[in-house]
C-alpha cells in the first residue's frame, strides 16, 4: 500500500473570534500510526518498496502503510500492518480499530466511520 496521505487540511473553525485551528491529513495519518503500533501484537506499518528503500537509507517516515480520508469532520482511515506471528489476527485487529478510532476522536475532535485494517505480513522473530 503506497503511502497515501494527503497534504491537505481541515479548517476546524468553531469560534472565528479566536482564529481558526487547522489540522493537516498527515497529523491524522500519524496519530493512526502512532497508535496502531502501541497495540501488542502489531509489528509495524506496512509500507512499499520505496518506503523501505528509503528506511534503508535513514529516512524514516511514520506514515507509511496509512491511507486517511477527511471529509465533512468524518475520518476513514486504511491501515496495512505487519503482524507478530502467534497473536490472533482478528483480536489484535479489533484492537487496532478501537485504539485508533479513540486516539483520533480524542486528539482531533473528528468522527472516525471506519478503520480498515489489512493485515500485509506475519514476523517471525529468530531465536
Amino acid at each position: 500500500m503506497e503511502n497515501e496521505v494527503s497534504r491537505q487540511s481541515l479548517d476546524l473553525r468553531e469560534d472565528d473570534s479566536m482564529g481558526s485551528v487547522k489540522i493537516a491529513d498527515d497529523v491524522v495519518a500519524m496519530i493512526a500510526a502512532l497508535a496502531a503500533t502501541e497495540v501488542d501484537g502489531v509489528s509495524s506499518m506496512n509500507g512499499n518498496l520505496t518506503h523501505e528503500i528509503m528506511n534503508k537509507i535513514g529516512y524514516k517516515n511514520l506514515t507509511r502503510g496509512v491511507k486517511v480520508e477527511v471529509f465533512n469532520k468524518k475520518v476513514r482511515v486504511d491501515l496495512s500492518i505487519i503482524i507478530e506471528y502467534g497473536y490472533n489476527i482478528p483480536g489484535t485487529s479489533q484492537k487496532v480499530q478501537t485504539k485508533v478510532q479513540a486516539a483520533i476522536e480524542s486528539m482531533t475532535g473528528l468522527e472516525v466511520t471506519d478503520v480498515n485494517v489489512r493485515i500485509a505480513g506475519v514476523n517471525i522473530k529468530k531465536a
